[in-house]
């Protein structure tokens, strides 16, 4: 751990048309199940996990928004403070496919440019494909995204998923908190004075001329939650 007694908490969204297996895939993740049967999503659900990703203990927060346009308004809210984001397609549904320009600029609407993967579920049905390969690759290369195909029913590829958005995420961490805490050498004259460049800090000036340095908290951190239950939680 960076910090004694912190952890990292990210907030995923996982988002694309209804019935790719969005809430599956945050099933299998979370709680190691799969059920064939589709229940549709109503607005948001949310589930959690604990894992530790190079040494680091990160607490990833899954969101799973509804699919439909008539839940539109209530997802774009759920996609604010979200610091990764998965993009999922059915390997039978070319309309999800072709969806998923839409649905990376809904997000990036909202938060910007956040570590983001592209996702073909259920290549166990590859049988049934209406997508040819080189499209789907093209798409990601286009995008610029890690591409993963994979298949929650066999549990394929999604442990890699989230493990790869928990680890970019760390790494621009890092060096966020690298590029605060970066200490610049004033030109003053005076023996041992120094400025501090910081989003976290403020300099402000007292009224005999020295100078006030200011901390603001990490808000990328926060206290570890005493969960009784273990790694997963259903809220």
């Amino acid at each position: 751990m960076l910090e004694e007694d912190m952890e990292v908490a990210i907030k995923v969204v996982v988002v694309g048309n209804g019935a790719v297996g969005k809430s599956s895939m945050i099933q299998r993740y979370c709680k190691g199940i799969f059920t064939k049967d589709y229940k549709k999503t109503i607005g948001v659900d949310f589930l959690e996990r604990q894992i530790i990703v190079n040494g680091e203990e990160v607490r990833l927060m899954l969101w799973d928004t509804a699919g439909q346009e008539e839940f539109d308004a209530i997802t774009k809210a759920y996609y604010r403070g979200a610091q990764a984001c998965v993009l999922v397609f059915s390997t039978t549904d070319r309309e999800s496919f072709q969806a998923i320009n839409s649905w990376r600029e809904k997000v990036e609407a909202e938060v910007g440019n956040i570590p983001t993967v592209l996702v073909q579920n259920k290549i166990d049905l590859l049988e049934e494909t209406v997508i040819k390969n080189e499209e789907a690759e093209a798409l990601a290369k286009r995008l610029k995204l890690r591409f993963y195909r994979a298949s929650v029913k066999e549990d394929l590829n999604v442990n890699e998923v989230f493990k790869y958005l928990a680890e970019k995420y760390l790494q621009r961490l890092k060096q966020q908190t690298a590029e605060e805490t970066e200490v610049v050498h004033s030109t003053s004259n005076k023996i041992g004075v120094f400025n501090t460049i910081s989003s976290n800090v403020t300099n402000q000036s007292s009224s005999n001329g020295r100078e006030v340095i200011t901390l603001r908290p990490n808000k990328q951190r926060t206290k570890k939650s005493k969960n009784p239950f273990g790694g997963c939680s259903l809220l």
